[in-house]
């Protein structure tokens, strides 16, 4: 059962148990096929709220010093939400704080008790009222106006959709629902877990976090609706295979008409249904048995294509009243994978190969359900240029799917590692037992009616760091089958393989800590070759705003000065992670050992920067290659909290040196430098041809003096192709350090690609034999230390801000004058609002962290959204330049 929009209005006040909240009952939408969500919750700790669930779940049960919280907040969440700690959670180890017992022992070691109250309107005809669970960590009982409805062996595991028929015992006006919350630990339960990411919530995110609604339908119930299209090669027809399920909820029997559209075709079907039967119902447009599309809208991932969506809404109509509805969103597309000649898996969209590039993907530690924050995430991750999210576990709701779907992002979810999900295999945890199997099977048949209809998913992880053992393999399997998967099943994230699924065609051979740029264009371990499923070179530090915000004086001070001491935000405590040494020591090694903090953040910009640009770009360089690179997923994406640890983009939404870098690497059209063969490499990743591209080679000195130079013309670039232009040749009498300028035009001159390196005449020296599962030492680092000699730059900068709808848009021409001493190297540019102001954030600039030389110019944009009327000013700071400010003046027409 699934309606269109969900409807909470009406809503009555309730004392609030905490200054400046307020609790509200939720008033129920009254039409048959409404879906409402528990809007908020009222929670305390068992140990405080010692009476039953008989007592607690009826109306007018006193509440008084309860906590006020949103439908969709853990135990952790919600008193976040009422300001519980006199402190910032994120800030230092604060965090560890939350863990030391009370006066009446630890907080979360007890069930905590949620309840909601929701006003039912009085119903024409027959009506069933349904209380829907989407998952419940660790696991709950629940009771509605006094009557225990479920038990925690009903309502257990994170995933589990759950629909409990609560008709007999609700009745119109006010009623009250209560679920009793059991701890969990994931070690021992189906829920989530963090492993390294970061430290465990002290809470281990218990509570209804994926929220509870209430359902109101007639005698026969709609659920699951499904379209499965299968696309003709020539991609000119599509057929649409439509279901949905039909629940009799009454003692005697139906007949129900099921009626609507499917991408604008209209569908029905005749069902007759005995009391209690469930039916799978297909629906056909006509007297064939599916729904035909000539010349569809086709959708593709992005930069290759559009990504066009069509609708399917169905009602259930019983003598003559309508009884539920359904609807969905579904794209047309085809997806396949085969494994390449050396037993890596290739994914092809649309009958085009592609080169999977993505991370992966952290919601917020306390699972705190953001809209606007996931959408700015989004603008992100098309603003990087990336094309996949992996999830490990922490699987998201239909807003994360329907936002991928739109931006043409591919997904591939799976279950998480090194918890209870994985205990089965090879880890050695808590053994699985038949209540476990149940909630698994459970979860994944609930995630494959949720995942199934959205074209942005592309297949499935039923392992992640092993493979699941046989009999839980072929459970997931035959369950992923049996709810009408139709895409791959990929047996783990690892070189391992299930008799149902058969190989992985994966890879995860590291690293997860410090390599230099060189490591990715080797041909072993983790290098660019086949598909590396969770990889990257490790620690990647914030800006130095954010750095002071998370770690405190004594932190920030070990950060730059002790490689050796452990950073709570870096790993878990017990994390091989939870020091930076391999980082900082190479850090000291290339750049020179940090004099201060702003010195260190500053030379950690450069080298995150250098080294995620390298591992994207190895991997475009591989794409056609006879040992090909088929995908990698940088690791990761985000954090769920701040941290020094594998991010493209930090918690605090400010983009640094690794987003950068990744941005540069993964352009549409993109021009790069190889550090294997000091080849020059042209890459296309839309499937347009380009033709008459010319190319620009500078290679340059310290000093800005050109040591070699060299143009290649009417280069002919095919679509989703990876080609060398040019090999540089040995050049002599180069400084230590010296420059690789690159620039990409169109036949018309315009600058579609430019990308700056500075390498080092000492080459990293990688020592392979004494590999690890995390990182592979070095015995010689490049020297980048002559970069500290640059005099300082001189610079222009000019900006301007127009309103646009919801967003502000600045430019800037960032300029360095013909007289400049030196070249300005990674001028950063940012966004405050007015001189003193907080940073514009999230923002998404044309580029970023760009490399001048006396004589050059840039124009660079951002977005970033309209806030208040203090005016807009462009921060720039760089390498060798100071940072100063410049107020963008407004255009006219703009409007505040």
């Amino acid at each position: 059962m699934i309606v269109a929009a969900a409807i909470v209005a009406g809503l009555v006040a309730v004392p609030a148990a905490v200054a400046g909240t307020t609790y509200v009952d939720t008033r129920v939408a009254t039409d048959a096929g409404s879906v409402t969500p528990i809007g908020r919750w009222q929670i305390q700790d068992m140990a405080k709220a010692q009476e039953d669930g008989v007592a607690i779940s009826r109306t007018g049960f006193a509440t008084k010093d309860w906590y006020p919280v949103t439908g969709r907040a853990t135990v952790m969440a919600g008193l976040l939400e009422n300001d519980v700690f006199k402190f910032d959670v994120f800030h230092s180890d604060n965090l560890r704080a939350v863990q030391v017992p009370d006066a009446s022992g630890n907080l979360f070691v007890t069930p905590w008790w949620y309840r909601a109250g929701f006003v039912l309107p009085k119903a024409a005809g027959t009506r069933h009222t349904l209380l829907r669970t989407h998952g419940i960590i660790a696991a709950a009982d629940a009771w509605v106006n006094g009557q225990k409805v479920a038990d925690r062996a009903d309502l257990a595991g994170a995933y589990p959709e759950q629909d409990i028929d609560i008709t007999r015992w609700v009745h119109a006006g006010a009623n009250t629902v209560a679920l009793k919350v059991y701890p969990g630990d994931p070690r021992m339960s189906l829920s989530i877990g963090w492993v390294d990411w970061n430290p465990t919530p002290p809470d281990n995110n218990m509570g209804p976090w994926r929220g509870v609604d209430i359902v109101q339908t007639g005698p026969v119930a709609l659920s699951a609706p499904h379209v499965a299209p299968t696309l003709s090669a020539d991609l000119a027809q599509a057929t649409l295979a439509v279901t949905v399920t039909a629940t009799n909820l009454d003692t005697v029997a139906h007949e129900a008409t099921v009626a609507g559209t499917v991408a604008d075709m209209p569908v029905r079907q005749t069902v007759r249904l005995a009391p209690g039967e469930v039916k799978v119902v297909p629906l056909a447009s006509g007297p064939v048995p599916a729904v035909t599309l000539d010349h569809p809208k086709v959708w593709w991932p992005i930069g290759m294509g559009e990504h066009p969506l069509y609708r399917m809404a169905v009602t259930a109509t019983v003598d003559g009243a309508p009884s539920d509805r359904a609807a969905t969103s579904f794209g047309v597309r085809r997806v396949e994978s085969t494994l390449t000649r050396q037993g890596y898996r290739q994914f092809i969209v649309n009958g085009q190969p592609l080169l999977i590039r993505g991370g992966g993907w952290a919601p917020d530690m306390f699972l705190r359900d953001d809209p606007a924050r996931m959408e700015a995430e989004f603008r992100y991750v098309v603003n990087l240029g990336i094309n996949t999210i992996r999830s490990e576990g922490k699987l998201e709701n239909e807003r994360f799917y329907d936002l991928a779907d739109r931006n043409g992002i591919l997904v591939l979810p799976g279950w998480e590692c090194c918890d209870k999900w994985e205990a089965a295999a090879k880890t050695g945890g808590e053994p699985w037992s038949e209540a476990d199997m149940r909630t698994a099977q459970a979860s994944m048949a609930s995630e494959a009616r949720l995942l199934r209809n959205h074209p942005s998913v592309i297949g499935f992880f039923i392992g992640s760091d092993h493979a699941p053992p046989p009999a839980l393999a072929k459970m997931y399997t035959d369950t992923l089958r049996a709810e009408g998967w139709s895409l791959p099943i990929i047996s783990a994230a690892v070189d391992e393989k299930t008799a149902e699924a058969g190989p992985s065609g994966m890879k995860m051979a590291g690293p997860y800590d410090w390599i230099p740029p060189s490591y990715w264009y080797a041909d072993k371990l983790g290098a660019a070759f086949g598909f590396d499923s969770e990889v990257s070179a490790g620690a990647v530090i914030p800006r130095l705003e954010d750095v002071q915000r998370m770690l405190s004086v004594q932190e920030q001070e070990a950060l730059w000065k002790y490689p050796e001491a452990r950073q709570y935000h870096a790993s878990a405590d017990w994390s091989t992670f939870a020091v930076l040494t391999p980082f900082d020591t190479a850090l000291a090694k290339r750049y020179g050992a940090p004099t201060g903090l702003a010195d260190y953040v500053a030379k950690a910009q450069l080298d995150n920067y250098d080294s995620v640009r390298a591992q994207f770009e190895a991997f475009n360089a591989r794409m056609g290659a006879e040992n090909p690179a088929t995908g990698v997923i940088y690791w990761m994406l985000n954090n769920a909290w701040p941290s020094l640890h594998w991010h493209l983009y930090d918690y605090y939404l400010n983009p640094a040196g690794a987003y950068y870098g990744a941005k540069k690497a993964n352009e549409p059209v993109h021009i790069q430098y190889s550090y294997d063969s000091r080849s020059i490499v042209a890459v296309n990743h839309t499937l347009d041809e380009r033709h008459g591209l010319q190319a620009s080679v500078k290679v340059r000195n310290l000093d800005g003096g050109v040591r070699y130079e060299k143009q290649v013309q009417h280069i002919d670039l095919a679509g989703n192709r990876a080609q060398a232009v040019l090999d540089l040749p040995s050049i002599a009498g180069l400084s230590p350090v010296y420059f690789v300028e690159l620039e990409l035009q169109a036949a018309d001159g315009k600058t579609v690609s430019r990308n700056v390196y500075w390498l080092s005449t000492r080459e990293d020296t990688l020592d392979w034999p004494k590999s690890n599962w995390y990182l592979t030492p070095v015995t010689q680092y490049g020297d980048f230390t002559a970069l500290a000699s640059l005099p300082m730059a001189a610079r222009d900068v000019h900006a301007s801000t127009v309103r646009e709808g919801d967003e502000e848009v600045t430019t800037v021409t960032l300029s360095v004058p013909s007289s400049s001493p030196s070249a300005a190297v990674q001028e950063h540019l940012a966004i405050r609002r007015g001189a003193k102001g907080e940073l514009a954030l999230p923002v998404t600039w044309s580029d970023n962290d760009v490399t001048l030389w006396p004589g050059e110019s840039v124009q660079l944009t951002a977005r970033y959204p309209a806030k208040g009327t203090g005016g807009s000013v462009v921060e720039v700071s760089g390498w060798n330049t100071p940072t100063e400010q410049v107020v963008a003046k407004v255009t006219r027409g703009t409007k505040h």
